[in-house]
């Protein structure tokens, strides 16, 4: 059997990633817990950012990144390896053209997989959705967190343990809301990690992400915002929609040279696609009135920028003056 060709990451930051407080918060505490050798788990709903958020805190640390996902299927060999496949050596000795002489030998080989080259060359881990691999797989994290020691069951004599680089580092993330297909994680692998809940981003971010994703205004991009965060304070089905319900609307408005404004027939029915993906979000018979709420009625309408300071009227300019003085007579 061939090795698999494993590919590392080399991450550098993103010049459209966006940085408002919210995100630099989060990013400097995780930043601040890696430093200090503890691993860091992301756990939030989906589409709420923790994968791009476990990208950009990796992409600080300024190490190569190796890129794993949670799958039902992993057993521990498929974090750190396993022997595989066979190296055989033949000898024939013929010096004597009337005697032949024949030696082989067999041997397995060792292949690392993932986890293993990680630990050994100091490579930033992202474990996207850990909880999705079995607990059994996962246990073998528990030393290499704790002892910073990996195990390596079957390898050559004098390689049963790999001391973990000094420069590993590993972040997780999860989705806890998830259930199909998802683990419930062993609390000892879940003590030896700090975990930072990750929720919807604040408006200001919303926005920002949307404007700088998509191309459009920031006045467009606040209203499609304003849009979807309306739904989204419904709850039930419609407090699923995430920034890429934004993000769609931005893009698909981009795309076609559209307008967000209201009354207009194809935004509309790009809301109604966008946001009533699953045919059973609450209040979709109020879109008209959202979309009028939060939407300009004319695309050539100017939205002012109230923070903005005022801009002072022109100085008068000195001179005489043509009011006549009455005289008594």
């Amino acid at each position: 059997m061939s090795q698999e060709k494993l590919t590392v990451l080399s991450l550098g930051r993103k010049t459209d990633f966006v940085e408002t407080p919210y995100i630099q918060n989060i990013t400097q505490r995780a930043l601040d817990y890696l430093r200090a050798g503890y691993p860091v788990h992301f756990s939030g709903s989906s589409g709420t950012g923790k994968t791009t958020l476990a990208m950009h805190v990796a992409a600080l640390l300024g190490r190569d990144v190796m890129l794993l996902h949670g799958d039902d299927e992993f057993g521990s060999s498929d974090l750190i390896g396993a022997q595989s496949g066979y190296r055989s050596t033949k000898v024939i000795d013929n010096y004597i053209h009337s005697v032949m002489k024949k030696e082989e030998s067999m041997s397995t080989q060792w292949v690392d997989n993932r986890l293993t080259t990680a630990c050994k060359y100091g490579f930033t881990l992202i474990y996207d959705e850990f909880t999705r691999s079995r607990p059994e797989a996962n246990n073998v994290l528990l030393s290499i967190l704790e002892e910073r020691l990996l195990e390596l069951p079957g390898a050559h004599v004098g390689e049963s343990y790999l001391s973990v680089h000094p420069n590993f580092n590993a972040i997780f993330t999860s989705n806890p809301e998830e259930y199909a297909g998802v683990h419930k994680t062993q609390d000892a692998l879940m003590d030896r990690m700090v975990t930072i809940k990750i929720d919807y981003p604040d408006l200001e971010t919303e926005v920002a992400i949307v404007h700088a994703k998509s191309g459009l205004s920031l006045a467009q991009s606040r209203s499609i915002v304003d849009i979807v965060r309306e739904f989204r304070d419904v709850g039930g089905d419609a407090s699923r929609l995430t920034i890429r319900a934004c993000l769609m609307l931005g893009r698909v408005v981009t795309a076609r040279n559209g307008a967000v404004v209201a009354g207009d027939k194809d935004f509309k029915e790009l809301c109604f696609d966008v946001i009533n993906s699953n045919g059973q979000i609450a209040g979709i018979e109020r879109l008209d009135e959202i979309i009028q709420k939060h939407c300009p009625s004319s695309p050539k309408l100017v939205i002012v920028d109230e923070t903005a300071p005022a801009t002072p009227p022109p100085a008068l300019k000195k001179g005489k003056s043509n009011k006549r003085n009455s005289r008594d007579g």
